[in-house]
């Protein structure tokens, strides 16, 4: 069976090649009634447009080169889905690589990308301890933008999460509900955005005039029983503690337990003695099927993937645009637990 050609459509529709050309790849002012035409036309003869051999002879290219660190961060899921969603909508495709903390595989990812003729790569940090990218990312050739939920130093594409504005938001909320002792907790020592978190807590407590306590900001490692010990130091040597800022999922959990275990309980009512507020920074659907719902700042994951994805395509589409820096902020999301 012959295999049908452009040229077959476009005698059918009775255009030109040229035309036809324009209509697949939707360039250039055609009128509706001969899109019409040519769509009929394809439909009619079975005919399949080769993306790629087109991309090829016209030096572009519909692929873009997706890396992504770590596979179990929430946040990063929830871009990874808004990036590939916003991607498909324009007409690209998505190749994934995951090249963990291994420096030579990460090269031969962005190596495979330039072989696989990618139109540009988008890089998800997940490493909250770097300020820097990795050397071979900042030496891509490749059109690139890096989305990381910290700051990253130097003059690069970057699309990151504002953790002072969130952590300041928080705060003010509960300072604005009555709260005058809050506490932070969890996020190691070296991370970087508990550390932009405290910047904004204590921009926060200062406006009101409130003084900052190092004592009330205990870091902890990464885990639900490290938190739950650390919030039961807290609250044993620090009754008059009313409010929580919860650094991740897992200080959610701890928090929980280890307020439980010194008699207390979860609540918004500030003159309740009893009661301690809750407030995180993610909204994790796991934790609020539970009840008391949990009080956030929403991570704006969706926001962050959709500029990413638009940042890459205006690099792609202009090569000299000059690095940009995106800033996302969260919205405060009212549950019960704050």
């Amino acid at each position: 069976m012959k295999k049908v050609s452009i040229i077959d459509v476009a005698k059918l529709a009775g255009v030109s090649v040229s035309t036809v050309s324009l209509v697949l790849r939707q360039k250039g002012k055609i009128s509706a009634q001969t899109i019409e035409k040519v769509k009929e036309a394809i439909t009619e003869l079975g005919y399949v447009h080769n993306v790629a051999a087109a991309n090829l002879r016209a030096n572009t290219s519909n692929l873009i080169g997706l890396i992504v660190r770590d596979f179990t961060d929430t946040f990063n899921l929830k871009v990874i889905t808004s990036i590939v969603q916003t991607l498909e909508q324009q007409g690209y495709m998505v190749f994934l690589a995951h090249p963990q903390d291994d420096e030579e595989r990460l090269v031969q990812c962005l190596l495979s990308f330039s072989r696989q003729g990618v139109a540009g790569v988008i890089y998800l940090t997940a490493n909250a301890t770097r300020l820097t990218l990795p050397e071979p990312v900042r030496l891509s050739s490749l059109p690139l933008v890096t989305v990381s939920q910290a700051m990253i130093e130097g003059q690069y594409d970057l699309v990151m999460r504002d953790n002072r504005q969130a952590a300041a938001q928080a705060t003010r909320y509960l300072i604005e509900r009555g709260h005058r002792n809050i506490a932070y907790v969890g996020g190691e020592a070296s991370c970087q955005i508990r550390a932009q978190r405290l910047a904004g807590y204590r921009m926060a407590l200062q406006h009101y005039g409130l003084p900052y306590k190092e004592e009330f900001t205990p870091p902890c490692q990464e885990e639900t029983n490290a938190a739950r010990l650390a919030t039961r130091r807290l609250l044993e040597s620090n009754n008059k503690i009313t409010a929580l800022l919860c650094h991740s999922s897992h200080a959610i959990i701890g928090c929980l337990n280890g307020i439980h275990q010194v008699g207390r309980t979860v609540g918004k009512d500030v003159f309740l003695t009893q009661q301690v507020s809750l407030l995180g920074f993610e909204d994790m659907l796991q934790i609020n099927l539970s009840s008391p719902s949990f009080t956030y700042v929403s991570s704006a994951s969706d926001e962050t993937g959709r500029q990413a994805a638009a940042l890459i395509l205006r690099k792609i589409q202009q090569s000299d645009l000059p690095p940009q820096r995106i800033v996302v902020s969260g919205e405060l999301v009212l549950r019960e637990s704050a």
